[in-house]
């Protein structure tokens, strides 16, 4: 009993010592190692840079919703150049192109 606690404390800690020599480098050179990680940071910083275009995108939505409402020649700017819609008391010329 003794002899095998004296084994175990030498041989044991130097094979977990060798195990983590060898088991470190291959986790990390993997496919799902460092590569992989090198992979995800990329894709992380795609991500957050379509999340900074879309939160300013919905910033300048906002500021087109707040002038609809509050700004009635904006409505009727597009009511005119969008819609093509004119006011009853206006009369339309159309000319033919040459």
């Amino acid at each position: 009993m003794q002899r095998l606690t004296l084994v175990l404390e030498r041989v044991l800690p130097i094979a977990v010592l060798l195990l983590a020599l060898i088991g470190a480098p291959l986790m990390i050179f993997s496919r799902e190692g460092l590569p992989r990680l090198r992979g995800l940071e990329r894709e992380l910083d795609a991500v957050e840079a379509e999340n900074r275009d879309l939160q300013r995108e919905i910033e300048e939505l906002r500021g087109y919703v707040g002038r609809l409402r509050d700004d009635p020649a904006a409505v009727e700017r597009i009511a005119r150049d969008d819609l093509g819609l004119v006011r009853q008391s206006e009369v339309v010329f159309q000319f033919k192109k040459r």
